[in-house]
């Protein structure tokens, strides 16, 4: 394997640099489909000087048999050629040990672990495996259910094997139904996962989320004002008639004019900034601190409504009480500025609690 090009091992080791934060875009096709298509839109997104690592699917885990599941590794001369030619580093995703030795053969610099991998820790740990003592880079997408411990438990397999260098990517998650979405976001879980790891660079897959392309840009901003390190965004030099997933790609012009358009925040605060925030926390403090004095009274009152419960021997569960207390939280919210959503989880959780401090109760 060659060596590793100094921007990438700098990203990973200096993550908090603000020149690094605004600028690390990985983008190229979903997939290398022929090798004018690669070679052409490397030289594209090179020419934007915004990109900084140059991707292509070559195996393609596709859900269903007869969907194109990727050239190969016939692909990869064409991914060597584009870094030659654009100096662009490569990166590819792997599922399977020989295609890492594949990978590494031709130089790819960094490799990506799928959504479709990192749910099953077998597949992690064949590739755990053969990545001991190889010192590339990884980026780890998140499984295709949400649940965050399979992407944390993908994380520590990679990490025992002796990689130093690894970074996730919150692709979405699959649900079922019909939404907005192709993946929901499901912010909550990225924001768990990036606290428990926030020695990683923590990348925002925009394409594979929204699904179509007219959603990349608040899907792009929103990870940016969440904090994020960098987007994996593809693109195509000729989006529409891509062998696959053409809705969402984009070609190197449209993702030139899209990063123009974000706005990108910092992290690193100076003094008064910090102490500006500062004053602005304490009241936060002091509000969570009262809201927790008064949630315990509440909790103390559902204390008493189970003893009488108890005493009379009526059900825990009233559900035309629960019905109320929602439809007056609603009416109320018209002069509290809450998304419907976080009431609804706000009275959720607490009568949740009501009843488990009832059904404690009841059963002394």
């Amino acid at each position: 394997m060659g060596t590793i090009p100094i921007n990438i091992t700098d990203f990973f080791n200096n993550r908090n640099n603000e020149r690094a934060k605004s600028s690390f875009i990985i983008s190229g096709p979903c997939s290398a489909e022929t090798e004018e298509q690669v070679l052409q839109t490397a030289q594209q997104l090179a020419a934007t000087g915004k990109v900084n690592l140059f991707r292509a699917g070559v195996w393609k885990p596709r859900t269903r048999p007869g969907m194109f599941e990727g050239i190969g590794s016939a692909a990869l001369p064409w991914l060597l050629q584009a870094k030659k030619n654009t100096g662009l580093p490569i990166t590819v995703e792997v599922a399977t040990a020989k295609q890492v030795e594949e990978a590494l053969k031709f130089e790819v610099d960094v490799l990506w672990i799928g959504a479709r991998t990192t749910v099953n820790p077998f597949s992690v740990q064949e590739l755990a495996d053969v990545l001991k003592g190889v010192g590339i880079p990884v980026l780890i997408k998140n499984p295709i259910n949400p649940d965050i411990d399979l992407w944390q438990g993908a994380v520590e397999r990679i990490e025992k094997a002796g990689v130093k260098e690894i970074g996730l990517i919150h692709r979405g998650f699959s649900s079922y139904g019909n939404t907005t979405y192709r993946n929901a976001p499901m912010w909550h879980l990225a924001i768990e996962m990036k606290s428990r790891n926030a020695d990683k660079i923590f990348i925002c897959d925009p394409s594979h989320i929204g699904g179509k392309r007219e959603l990349l840009l608040e899907i792009s901003q929103k990870s940016i004002d969440l904090g994020y390190d960098g987007l994996m965004i593809e693109s195509h030099i000729a989006p529409d008639i891509a062998w696959s997933d053409a809705a969402q790609q984009i070609t190197p012009e449209a993702l030139n004019s899209l990063l123009s358009k974000l706005i990108w925040r910092k992290s690193n605060l100076n003094i008064e900034e910090q102490n500006e925030l500062q004053k602005l926390r304490l009241q936060i403090d002091q509000l969570d601190d009262e809201l927790l004095q008064i949630l315990s009274k509440r909790m103390k009152i559902a204390d008493a409504i189970g003893l009488y419960k108890k005493q009379n021997n009526i059900t825990i569960l009233q559900a035309a009480r629960w019905n109320e207390i929602l439809d007056r939280a609603f009416k109320k919210n018209s002069t509290l500025d809450l998304s419907v959503e976080f009431i609804k989880k706000y009275f959720e959780a607490v009568h949740l609690e009501s009843i488990h401090h009832q059904n404690k109760v009841m059963n002394e």
